[in-house]
């Protein structure tokens, strides 16, 4: 079995190519980080983000399953925390 050291160089090797360093992004893929975030700041979403310690809207969201979850139905439990993530992974 190979070392942690040498499954990583593996994956590296296979996601970058020859010589990649980790934390190195290749230059097209840090092209497109850099457009969406110029993109994304461009689009003045900061205007609409709620000011630290206002309340949070209502909302219905789908949890991991997909099932409907209200912010009501959990607050009724007790205090709430909400936090999002990206992906699906």
């Amino acid at each position: 079995m190979a070392s942690l050291t040498e499954q990583l160089a593996a994956m590296r090797l296979a996601a970058f190519g020859d010589g990649a360093k980790p934390g190195r992004i290749p230059p097209e893929a840090a092209a497109v980080m850099h457009r969406v975030t110029a993109d994304q700041r461009a689009s003045g979403y900061r205007t609409a983000m709620p000011v630290l310690g206002s309340p949070l809207p209502g909302f219905a969201l789908p949890d991991t399953n997909g099932a409907v979850v209200t912010s009501a139905a959990l607050l009724a439990q007790g205090p709430l925390v909400v936090s999002f993530f990206r992906g699906a992974w």
